[in-house]
């Protein structure tokens, strides 16, 4: 017994979903693309400035990647170190303990 299919199945050629991945078009749960940081927002980025830290961080400790905090590659680049040295002096958690 063969099975023909016919156009009446339910399935168009905008429901094939062979690619698979999520793609990259339209605006996404995402709301656009979010504006590049000002240099003096990264100016004031520092270390030894934890309040502004926490803005690039999660709430589980795990730094924003640049995609979503909007920061340039070189902006990226003086966020994670800054993290990255206020871990070690302890002015930032590594990580969230589970309560």
């Amino acid at each position: 017994m063969t099975m023909r299919m016919n156009e009446d199945d339910g399935m168009s050629d905008r429901d094939d979903d062979r690619r698979g991945g999520k793609g990259r078009g339209g605006m996404g749960m995402g709301g656009g693309k979010r504006k590049l940081l000002s240099d003096e927002i990264v100016a004031k980025v520092d270390y030894k400035n934890p309040q502004i830290l926490r803005s690039f961080v999660t709430d589980r400790g795990k730094m924003i990647p640049r995609r979503i905090s909007g920061a340039s590659a070189r902006q990226q680049r003086v966020i994670s170190t800054a993290i990255r040295r206020a871990r070690m002096l302890a002015l930032l958690p590594f990580s969230v303990t589970g309560d």
